[in-house]
């Protein structure tokens, strides 16, 4: 069973809240943007690639700050190349965003700010950037939720994974 014209899907209904609040402002201090890198399953579910941080090794998505000339969405794709060697087709709207405290290399705490973008992983590399750095590993959405460490990233990963099973609900036709 298809979609109809007249129903957007939870997709594009998710994508347009999240757009409307990411218009109304710009990058300030502490503004950084992530990928969430994932693969379909095959039934509705998805699994989410999680890398660990350099310093702490805490389980992390990849992501980076603001680049000249670049849009937020590319930025989250560049970083996840960067971090993670993944490359595929990233949304253009955030999911969201959530919040933490970074520790600058003088020690001082920074409140950022991270925009997350979906990014539906088509390719793995063999090497990348930083892959003596960081160790990458794929966990279901509910496994990678509670593995980060911050609640309002942990939300979204969920969020994430109920979108996505919606979506596949409403294209397969539902469940058998």
């Amino acid at each position: 069973m298809g979609l109809s014209a007249r129903h957007p899907s939870a997709r594009e209904s998710f994508a347009d809240e999240s757009a409307t609040a990411v218009a109304l402002r710009s990058p300030e201090p502490g503004q950084q943007y992530a990928a969430l890198p994932y693969r379909p399953t095959g039934d509705g579910d998805v699994d989410v690639l999680l890398i660990t941080s350099r310093e702490t090794r805490r389980w992390v998505i990849p992501k980076g700050w603001p680049m000249k000339g670049r849009k937020p969405h590319q930025v989250a794709a560049i970083e996840a190349r960067q971090e993670a060697g993944v490359t595929g087709k990233v949304e253009k709207t955030p999911l969201g965003e959530y919040v933490y405290v970074k520790r600058l290399k003088n020690g001082a705490p920074l409140d950022c700010t991270v925009q997350v973008y979906p990014l539906r992983v088509v390719r793995q590399r063999q090497t990348w950037r930083e892959k003596g750095q960081r160790t990458g590993h794929w966990f279901s959405a509910e496994e990678a939720a509670e593995l980060v460490d911050e609640p309002s990233l942990r939300g979204l990963i969920l969020a994430f994974a109920v979108r996505e099973a919606m979506a596949w609900t409403l294209e397969s036709g539902g469940p058998d």
